[in-house]
C-alpha cells in the first residue's frame, strides 16, 4: 500500500485558494510592453504612409474607417397580407423574375412566410385539440 505524502494537499483543497493575482503573468507583462510602444508604432506607421508606403496607408485606413456594408433598399411589393401564403410566395418569385426584388431579399421573405405557415399550423392544431378535449369532456 502506497504511503501518503505528508506534503500533499487533501483532495479538493487548493494550496492557493485565491489563485494567481491578476496582471502578474507573462501575458500581462507583454501587453504592458506593447501598450507602452503603441504611440511610437502608430507614429512610425503614419510616417511610412506619408512617405508613400501603400501597405502602411492601407493598414491605417482599415483600422480607422469601418468597412462599408452592403445596404438593401426597401422595395414595395403589390401583395395583400390576407392572401394565401402560397399566393404570396408566388408573388415573391414573380417579383424576382421581373427584376423588382433581389434573390437574397426573396429568400429572406420566403423564410418569413415559412415561419408564418408554421405559426398558423400550430394555432390551428391547438384549436383542434381544444375542440376535441371540449367534446370529450362534454360526453363524460
Amino acid at each position: 500500500m502506497p504511503k501518503a505524502n505528508s506534503t500533499s494537499w487533501r483532495p479538493g483543497v487548493s494550496g492557493n485558494p485565491k489563485g494567481r493575482a491578476p496582471g502578474t503573468g507573462k501575458v500581462a507583462t507583454l501587453r504592458e510592453q506593447i501598450n507602452e510602444a503603441v504611440p511610437g508604432i502608430v507614429k512610425a506607421m503614419v510616417d511610412r504612409a506619408l512617405d508613400g508606403d501603400p501597405g502602411a496607408a492601407r493598414l491605417l485606413v482599415e483600422r480607422v474607417i469601418p468597412a462599408l456594408r452592403p445596404e438593401e433598399r426597401p422595395v414595395t411589393l403589390n401583395m395583400t397580407a390576407d392572401a394565401p401564403l402560397a399566393h404570396q410566395g408566388r408573388a415573391l418569385l414573380a417579383a424576382v423574375a421581373a427584376g423588382e426584388l433581389a434573390p437574397s431579399q426573396a429568400s429572406t421573405l420566403l423564410a418569413g412566410l415559412s415561419t408564418m405557415a408554421k405559426l398558423i399550423e400550430t394555432d390551428e392544431l391547438a384549436a383542434r385539440v381544444a375542440a376535441l378535449e371540449e367534446r370529450a369532456n362534454a360526453k363524460a
